[in-house]
């Protein structure tokens, strides 16, 4: 038994002692101590992204790992942390990535599956809304009986009937709303039409539009998502001679002949916006589009490739093909999306709630609202509704919050007021009503506030995060002065240098050329022929490409051996090349002249040369930085480091 317990000791002990602990000095720069932890944490982050398999050597990575803590304390002792331009760009980051962590993660998880259900079901649904600004908190009953008296008229006589007394397009709204799903609506109607039965009509609800009733008709699953390709004619032709129905239906009997779509797409399409991506649009869910005629034709086609017959919407005639189709995603694949959706969405106030109550129980917080509403309303006067009121001058000392060791003023306060009286602007609210109201939303800014101030402190995620982007900005703006412009500027050792290099930047083989380019075999094998007959190129696509269509396609350039626009197999010869099969297309090449590898000029070959010569002036420095501050390895916390790592 005793040896039992020593050898678990032991063990203990070997497992404790590989283990990094947080106060652990991995090495110092100079003064500074760098932790093993940010160590650690930086390589088992990178590690994936590393694709030089050196690189994800330990001993590898703690030199560029040094040298990186060289860089930052070089640009400290160059202050270039206390630059303007720096602090303002980290402060922007900052509140950014500070919206990350501001948000209650139990609510989040809630919301997000709500949503997760709701983007996968669609509602049918109309609606009677009677607008009410956003700012009235008072004196609603009658708005709200005037739509519980609409409700009853809709259940009596049916939506249409009422729909086409009371709908004026101004403050009264009775409106089809059609499919929706998920994130399409504001939240709390959204809520009313997912949570109203089916061929029932909800209670009257307030959104920041006023007070609306929902009738729903319908509920059903969402179509999913759809990629399509399409031709389009517009019903609006320049040319009178074309007729839009006619045009659609010869490319339709040009697609039934085995013309590429894609090519005809380019081709004919008045969609100019997806014209040249051969049609393609960007993928679409049910209820997504204006055209109902165009996204049921787009979710009635079931297989890739399969190809609609022509129909008219109220844009023009179209041919559609499926691209890709697919139904309800899982939920693991669209957590992350629908997480950023939740927090973007008026659903983050419920989140925000949730997360200031959590707050308010942590922290030691003093609320004076008892004595201070009595105080302001006594401050306040008519002129709050004129947007004419101002902080008073000699306004009362001391706090009206007091959180932890931050006081938050009466001053502080009445400024938010002050900011705020244009939502009461010729309304006449009681005092009361708007000191509730306001002192709420500003009490939850001021948790918030201090929350974020001291997140720093308080999330150990966030700091790290935090300080990666804090060090990269600065070696950012150090590389650029001591190494990027540098050798931009340089031009006298930029010269050296190439000299010196020459060797490393050549011309491969070239061609002076022109490709031309046609989706028809017959179409490019007469421009061959016309080509060999000594036929200009000019005049040989005058003579294809007329009325306005563009059978073949030229480039002219000077092309290397392997660039993407030459076949793979190309033969660099003077004269009219073979045809070629490249890039779904039909190539033949006139080349006018053959230009064999050489040397690079340096203008030439400025763009590698200078990267080079940074690369060059790079090294040089960071020689000189461990001069400049020396850099001690704990050699035994280095050895619990990489046992640590090589563990895991």
């Amino acid at each position: 038994m005793k040896l039992l317990v020593t050898v678990v000791c032991f063990c203990f002990t070997l497992v404790a002692q590989a283990q990094v602990k947080k106060d652990d000095v991995l090495f110092t720069v100079g003064e500074d101590a760098v932790m093993a932890s940010e160590f650690v944490r930086v390589y088992n982050k990178n590690l994936d992204l590393v694709k030089d398999e050196s690189q994800k050597d330990i001993d590898a990575y703690l030199e560029l790992f040094i040298n990186y803590q060289l860089k930052v304390k070089e640009a400290r002792r160059l202050e270039l942390d206390k630059d303007a331009k720096y602090i303002r760009e980290f402060n922007n980051y900052k509140k950014q990535l500070t919206k990350n962590y501001m948000s209650d993660n139990k609510v989040t998880d809630v919301l997000v599956k709500e949503a997760y259900e709701r983007t996968t079901h669609d509602v049918k649904a109309s609606h009677i809304l009677v607008r009410i600004d956003e700012s009235v908190t008072d004196d609603t009953l009658e708005v709200y009986n005037k739509v519980l008296k609409l409700r009853d008229r809709v259940i009596k006589e049916g939506f249409e009937a009422v729909q086409q007394d009371v709908h004026d397009g101004k403050n009264v709204f009775a409106e089809d709303l059609g499919y929706f799903g998920g994130f399409k609506m504001v939240y709390p109607f959204e809520t009313a039409a997912f949570n109203t039965p089916v061929g029932e009509i909800s209670m009257p609800f307030r959104t920041r539009f006023g007070y609306h009733v929902v009738k729903v008709f319908e509920k059903r699953k969402s179509l999913g998502e759809v990629t399509v390709a399409h031709i389009m004619v517009s019903l609006k032709q320049k040319d009178s001679t074309v007729n839009p129905e006619t045009r659609i239906n010869q490319i339709y009997k040009k697609i039934e002949q085995g013309e590429k779509f894609e090519s005809l797409a380019k081709q004919f399409s008045d969609d100019k916006s997806s014209s040249q991506k051969g049609g393609t649009l960007s993928p679409f869910t049910g209820g997504q589009l204006r055209s109902k005629e165009f996204e049921s034709v787009a979710f009635s086609l079931e297989n890739k490739g399969d190809i609609s017959k022509p129909f008219k919407s109220d844009y023009g005639w179209h041919v559609v093909k499926l691209i890709n189709k697919k139904g309800v995603q899982p939920f693991e694949e669209v957590e992350a999306e629908l997480q950023n959706r939740v927090k973007r969405d008026s659903r983050s106030e419920l989140i925000n709630s949730a997360l200031v109550k959590n707050l308010v129980a942590k922290y030691e917080i003093k609320d004076h609202t008892k004595e201070g509403f009595a105080y302001m309303e006594t401050m306040l006067n008519d002129n709050f509704f004129k947007q004419a009121w101002e902080t008073p001058k000699e306004i009362k000392d001391g706090a009206i919050i007091i959180i932890k060791d931050t006081e938050i003023s009466y001053r502080e306060f009445a400024e938010y007021l002050m900011s705020n009286q244009r939502k009461y602007y010729k309304k006449l609210v009681d005092y009361k009503t708007i000191l509730n109201k306001e002192y709420e939303d500003f009490f939850e800014q001021q948790v918030l506030k201090y929350r974020a101030d001291n997140l720093e402190f308080e999330n150990e995620d966030f700091a790290f995060v935090l300080k990666e982007y804090r060090d990269g900005l600065l070696l950012f703006d150090l590389m650029e002065k001591e190494v990027w412009n540098a050798a931009v500027k340089d031009s006298v050792g930029l010269q050296k240098f190439y000299d010196a290099h020459t060797s490393n930047y050549k011309w491969r083989n070239r061609v002076d050329a022109i490709i031309l380019t046609s989706a028809s075999k017959e179409t490019i094998e007469k421009v061959q022929s016309e080509l060999k007959k000594d036929i200009s190129v000019d005049t040989i696509l005058e003579t294809i490409n007329k009325e306005n269509n563009r059978n073949v396609i030229s480039t002219t350039n000077i092309f290397e051996e392997g660039n993407q626009a030459l076949p793979k197999d190309f033969n660099f010869k003077k004269g009219v090349s073979q045809i070629y099969m490249h890039n779904d297309s039909y190539h033949v090449v006139l080349v006018k002249e053959l230009m064999p590898a050489t040397s690079k000029t340096l203008e030439e070959a400025r763009g590698k040369v200078v990267s080079d010569y940074q690369n060059h002036i790079e090294e040089n420095w960071v020689a000189s930085l461990h001069k400049r501050f020396k850099v001690s390895i704990n050699s035994k916390v280095l050895k619990r480091v990489k046992k640590q790592i090589l563990k895991n």
